[in-house]
């Protein structure tokens, strides 16, 4: 395979389970060979049944699903050599943990000697390397976990998929995980196909992150880039925290645009996906982009009355009326010089033009 040609590739596939409602509508996406790619959504987006028809579980409706340059339509699942992790970590309870890591070499023919030595190789990658005598019913959550990581290894997999994987641990242990996965996929390079409905998650392990819902990419990107620079209202609203605020276009200007807020006072925001003047807008700003009294260079300057206070540890979580909305967040890092704001104080605040886009209008 060329470097330039893509490892995966999905060819305008579609998927319907009765024929007439497509669960999946004209998918396209290309994965780098040792790309770590995230398909994020809510439930029932889509994105699950991509990764299936990856694996081999679902049948494409429609369309062609390529890996390493060769169409795998009509490829057995046990043929395309594909590791999968799933959340339930499907491990063999009658086995040992070492037992379940041998049982793909086995079937592969593998002799005993190397599959022995592939298995440890394997657990030591999970820190699980003196647990090879244990039954699953032995181990953690955390711990299953890692034997299942490790199964999907096991083999020299250049592509694995992840449904899923952490969505049973606790939080603390979530994120060790998310950590020694990334890690992992980055000392061994091989392609990482993961499925999620955790946004932090994503944001963590990704190179590159494709956003579903319904059936569709709404957008495919960067983490750094689908959080500063969401292309449409649903990706700026799905990727972390984000305050929304409708408004009429009443001028647009180059890159920049004027919108009224109900009455409420006019803001300046970026142009990056709107309609003309007139129009209703979207515009979404960052909580943490929002200044407490700001100079008289910022272009947008409101009032802001605090509602609710929560302290976060790191910051704290202001709630405020802004321009007729109640839920408008502001995150106040805790630091030595953060305003003592009280509820029901009012106060001023401010962003810039470039931390303010105006999207499409969604319901």
């Amino acid at each position: 395979m060329s470097n330039d040609q893509p490892y995966v590739q999905f060819k305008n596939v579609q998927k319907s389970y009765d024929g007439v409602i497509l669960v999946v509508k004209g998918f396209n996406l290309d994965v780098a060979e040792g790309e770590f790619i995230t398909m994020l959504g809510p439930s029932g987006s889509g994105k699950t049944t991509c990764l299936m028809m990856l694996a081999g579980f679902e049948t494409a409706t429609h369309g062609d699903i390529i890996l390493d340059g060769q169409s795998i339509n009509d490829v057995a699942p046990h043929k395309r050599n594909i590791g999968m992790v799933f959340q339930n970590y499907a491990l063999f309870p009658h086995m040992t943990v070492a037992e379940n890591l041998m049982f793909p070499l086995e079937v592969r023919n593998m002799p005993k000697s190397d599959a022995q030595k592939k298995v440890q190789k394997a657990l030591d990658m999970v820190q699980m390397g003196s647990f090879g005598q244990r039954r699953p019913g032995q181990l953690s959550g955390g711990q299953q976990q890692r034997v299942a990581v490790a199964r999907a290894l096991v083999f020299d997999a250049k592509l694995v998929l992840m449904d899923e994987p952490l969505g049973a641990l606790d939080k603390q242990l979530r994120e060790q995980m998310q950590y020694e996965i990334k890690h992992i996929h980055d000392n061994l390079g091989v392609t990482v196909v993961y499925v999620t409905h955790d946004q932090s998650e994503a944001l963590t392990m990704s190179d590159r992150i494709a956003v579903f819902d319904d059936g569709v990419v709404k957008q495919l990107a960067s983490p750094s880039e689908l959080y500063e620079k969401p292309d449409n209202a649903f990706v700026a609203q799905f990727i972390g925290e984000n305050n929304t605020l409708r408004g009429k276009i009443t001028s647009i200007d180059g890159n920049d645009c004027r919108v009224d807020i109900d009455g409420h006072g006019e803001m300046i925001a970026q142009a990056i996906n709107i309609g003309g003047v007139g129009d209703m807008t979207t515009l979404s700003l960052r909580p943490e982009r929002v200044w407490l009294d700001p100079d008289d260079t910022f272009p947008n300057v409101f009032e802001g009355k605090v509602e609710e206070l929560i302290y976060l540890g790191d910051h704290i979580r202001t709630r405020m009326t802004v321009c007729g909305h109640d839920e408008f967040i502001v995150k106040i890092p805790n630091s030595t010089d953060h305003k003592d704001l009280q509820v029901g104080d009012t106060t001023k605040i401010g962003w810039k033009v470039e931390d303010c886009r105006a999207l499409d209008c969604t319901d």
